[in-house]
């Protein structure tokens, strides 16, 4: 009877092995972890309405051949607020991306009565940080999660093909002994990593890790 047991044990583990086998790999554009898509994946392409009530589809920035800037937002976020403010520097980052015929997409993925949610907010943001760019909702938080976002700001850059090329901060402004790196002595992740996209070579630094408040899901 032991020895019949074990036999059955074995065909079922060899069973489940052939379907495993057997199963098909996941869809190149699907998200493989709560992480969303990873550097060298296809994305999964999307719609959503700015705070005017236009309509981004990321799918047809691709159809134009647009390489696609995404930054995670939330204009009561602090790290946001410096970077939009008193730095510049996200201002200063878009200006480059423009230059070079990069379209850039913010997204406030936060939910209904979180910090910084909101249409009324969101476009009083838009004019209070002099935005020159569109403020997209996603108030279900359904794009966010499916492209990992975790904090605000939370950058990434899609190839026209809709491969993600990077993901990551906006830049290594973390601190040093205690005090801000200044932007002198600053290294732009985003820069950077549209200067080799857009000059058809491999980025180096293609995942950093962001930092910034949590995104208000």
């Amino acid at each position: 009877m032991k020895r019949a047991n074990r036999l059955l044990a074995v065909l079922a583990l060899g069973i489940s092995s052939l379907a495993l086998a057997a199963a098909p790999p996941p869809a190149p554009g699907a998200a493989q972890n709560r992480d969303g898509f990873d550097v060298g994946q296809k994305v999964q392409p999307f719609v959503l309405r700015d705070t005017e009530g236009k309509e981004h589809d990321l799918q047809k920035y691709l159809d134009e051949g647009k390489v696609v800037v995404l930054e995670w937002f939330n204009p009561d976020c602090p790290f946001v607020k410096m970077h939009h403010t008193g730095e510049r520097n996200m201002s200063r980052t878009y200006a480059f991306a423009r230059e070079h015929g990069v379209v850039w997409l913010a997204i406030n993925s936060g939910a209904p009565g979180k910090q910084g949610a909101g249409l009324d907010r969101n476009r009083r943001a838009k004019e209070e940080y002099k935005i020159a760019y569109p403020i997209l909702l996603d108030e279900s938080g359904k794009v966010g999660r499916m492209f990992g976002a975790k904090t605000t700001p939370d950058m990434r850059i899609i190839s026209k093909d809709g491969i993600l090329v990077y993901r990551g901060a906006i830049d290594n402004g973390g601190t040093r002994e205690g005090r801000r790196l200044p932007m002198a002595e600053r290294t732009n992740y985003v820069i950077e990593a549209l200067k080799a996209h857009l000059a058809g070579e491999t980025v180096k630094q293609a995942k950093t890790r962001p930092y910034g408040c949590s995104v208000k899901y």
